[in-house]
């Protein structure tokens, strides 16, 4: 099972009710691809950043009881005073959160991409648990693994590659 750390259908289901646009990125865009990589410890999204769209996507957090994940901070992380607001999202380029679900990442502009309408232009949508997700391309969750540079994302592209080359 993917995603082991995250109820990923009450994520989506969060998501949806909430009409948020959005494209699944990350670990999780690789599970959905069927590449075969280490399950993933979150669910990374890059949202649309219509200021509508983020007032969705503030709203489906605080119901998810959103806190603020923070390096050496408590598991449960870090309460944010009042909820998440609109406001803060759009001052943000990149957050991670923990929630009633599980951990998820917000990503407004992933390493090597221009965000939302860059990535909504290739992306497929991929049935989960019954559901159809919106999906990054692999070529873009590529390009984003790399220009990361991250170790942790370096080491799953070879894998992504030859998925790609037996496609």
């Amino acid at each position: 099972m993917p995603t082991p750390d995250v109820d990923t259908d009450r994520l989506l289901a969060a998501l949806e009710r909430h009409r948020v646009r959005f494209v699944v990125i990350g670990g999780f865009a690789v599970e959905l691809h069927d590449v075969a990589v280490p399950a993933t410890r979150d669910v990374d999204i890059t949202p649309d950043s219509e200021r509508g769209n983020l007032q969705h996507l503030a709203r489906a957090l605080n119901e998810l009881g959103a806190r603020f994940r923070v390096d050496g901070g408590p598991p449960e992380g870090v309460e944010i005073p009042g909820g998440l607001t609109v406001e803060w999202l759009e001052s943000m380029v990149s957050v991670a959160f923990v929630t009633t679900a599980g951990p998820v990442d917000v990503s407004m502009v992933p390493d090597g991409t221009r965000g939302f309408d860059d990535l909504a232009m290739t992306m497929v949508e991929i049935e989960h648990q019954g559901r159809q997700v919106p999906t990054a391309a692999l070529e873009d969750v590529l390009r984003s693994k790399e220009a990361s540079g991250r170790p942790k994302d370096l080491a799953v592209i070879p894998a992504i590659r030859a998925h790609l080359r037996r496609r």
